[in-house]
């Protein structure tokens, strides 16, 4: 008698164990980057000398009052022109007193991660004004309902680090309503770490304090700050913002980390050599370091030097391209050469659909920021249409591609036991195969890790189960989220005393 054919729920139970995946994470976030390295040594000190010539001869320009004044006290000086010359000694001091590591706090103790030394983390970032709606597959205005479904979205998603607001709600009729419902949305829905923008220095201390009701008193975020603040002190050509220098002040009195972000555009407001690019933006995020080292030496600063592209035949911006990923390699290679905590961004495609478009410029950039070593790499994660767009489906291809960019990381491990001559000589001189042998089985658990939304079926079983795309399959996992997580990360009394206070719009 010849054996049953398999059942279709023998298959089901396969298929779903397969999806499970083993029961560990064989390469979890923060593995070791730095295996590309796109400049030469000779090359890396090349660049950081003629940023070091651009800050002290050319200097910066639209320098405030305020600062000037904390700058000449650190031991800058202003040249004739008005603009505020910075000394290599200055600036070497500044980059020996930063923090080389520090953690990025969640609220959950248990997901605070170590940044900067060799340590790769993919997170968020952004500020969509469009969100791809779920139904038509089109775009429209982002929504503050958008942004609370994101963040509780990414919240249940392994490989995703950190997260910063992604879209903005543009439904909020002014800049203090933005800020305080944004916080709040990040407070609501996750206990990652988590970032903010604050549009307004004035708009710091009071969300502060709605950081300290979420923390349990007064002065206890201060104590332990679980959200940073994105702020870009620095305009491109070589000039601060006299707005983001205000919020920098007030962000350190309050002890929040910053990630100090210059994103300038190659052939707009930096040279289009890339060489020329590195050089100029390297000089600008120094200026940035300086300013928070004059401020408060030692504060937490992510170093978020961020080469961004443009289509020098149209002016747009491109967000994937072999430029941009081989500038943000290097940045991070430069940065991590320095000894600071690095932030670049990658996988900002200009796909506007979740397509092959999409799958190659996010696979391209991402993988040459991880690989450079890239210690917070930003808006990876659900990012669309040149950074226009943000999209859930996004959200769940990323990161997944995030976990198989982390096993690259992981490397290969070589030694006896791994490469077993024993058993190699046994399954030879055996059964012929390695099928189903315990080293095959302890290799299965810790050294594969299975996607679960990229098929790997044959055609004929594809086609039976509907012949659905990638996209199909987050949008199906996307709506299982949404339906079943719907975390309640405030108390009831908190939010209530929240509420009371500040003008809160999710109901």
């Amino acid at each position: 008698m010849s054996d049953p054919k398999p059942t279709r729920q023998g298959r089901s139970a396969r298929k779903k164990a397969r999806a499970a995946g083993p029961p560990m994470n064989p390469a979890p976030p923060g593995q070791a980057g730095g295996q590309y390295r796109p400049l030469s040594d000779a090359d890396i000190q090349h660049i950081y000398a003629a940023a070091l010539k651009l800050l002290v001869g050319l200097g910066m320009g639209e320098v405030p009052d305020r600062l000037r004044a904390t700058l000449e006290n650190a031991g800058a000086f202003s040249l004739p022109n008005g603009r505020v010359s910075i000394p290599r000694a200055l600036v070497e001091e500044a980059i020996d007193q930063a923090p080389t590591t520090f953690p990025l706090h969640g609220r959950d103790p248990a997901r605070t991660i170590e940044v900067g030394g060799t340590a790769v983390h993919f997170g968020t970032g952004g500020a969509a004004v469009q969100t791809l709606d779920r139904k038509t597959r089109l775009y429209r205005p982002s929504t503050l309902a958008d942004l609370h479904d994101f963040t509780r979205l990414q919240d249940t998603l392994t490989n995703v680090s950190w997260f910063t607001r992604c879209c903005i709600a543009g439904d909020m009729t002014d800049e203090w309503l933005l800020d305080i419902n944004t916080a709040y949305a990040l407070m609501r829905n996750t206990t990652k770490p988590v970032a903010t923008a604050f549009t307004l220095a004035k708009h710091v201390a009071p969300i502060v304090h709605m950081f300290d009701m979420v923390a349990g008193g007064e002065g206890t975020f201060a104590q332990r700050p679980f959200v940073k603040a994105h702020i870009s002190p620095v305009i491109s050509p070589m000039r601060f913002g006299a707005d983001a220098v205000d919020t920098t002040y007030e962000c350190i009195a309050h002890n929040i980390p910053l990630s100090c972000i210059t994103a300038a555009q190659a052939g707009a407001t930096a040279p289009a050599t890339l060489a020329g690019f590195l050089a100029q933006s390297l000089a600008e995020t120094l200026a940035s370091l300086v300013m928070v080292h004059a401020i408060k030496p030692g504060h937490p600063m992510v170093f978020s030097n961020w080469p961004l592209v443009i289509d020098l035949r149209t002016g747009a911006f491109a967000g994937g391209g072999g430029e941009i990923a081989v500038m943000n390699a290097a940045s991070a290679q430069i940065i991590n050469h320095l000894g600071l905590v690095s932030g670049v961004a990658a996988s900002m495609t200009d796909a506007k659909a979740l397509d092959a478009q999409y799958g190659i410029e996010k696979g391209l950039t991402s993988l040459a920021a991880a690989l450079a070593g890239g210690n917070l790499i930003y808006e990876s994660s659900g990012m669309t249409a040149a950074l226009l767009g943000a999209s859930f489906e996004a959200f769940v291809l990323d990161d997944e591609m995030h976990g198989l960019t982390y096993r690259i990381l992981r490397g290969i491990e070589v030694s006896a036991d791994t490469i077993d001559l024993p058993g190699i000589h046994a399954a030879v001189l055996g059964e012929g195969h390695f099928l189903g042998g315990p080293a095959t089985i302890a290799a299965m658990e810790r050294d594969y890790v299975y996607p679960s939304l990229a098929d790997r079926e044959t055609p004929k079983t594809w086609e039976d189960s509907g012949a659905q795309t990638a996209w199909d399959r987050a949008a199906a996992r996307v709506d299982d989220i949404l339906a079943t997580h719907h975390p309640t990360y405030i108390d009831d009394a908190t939010d209530a005393a929240i509420r009371a206070a500040f003008d809160i719009r999710h109901p």
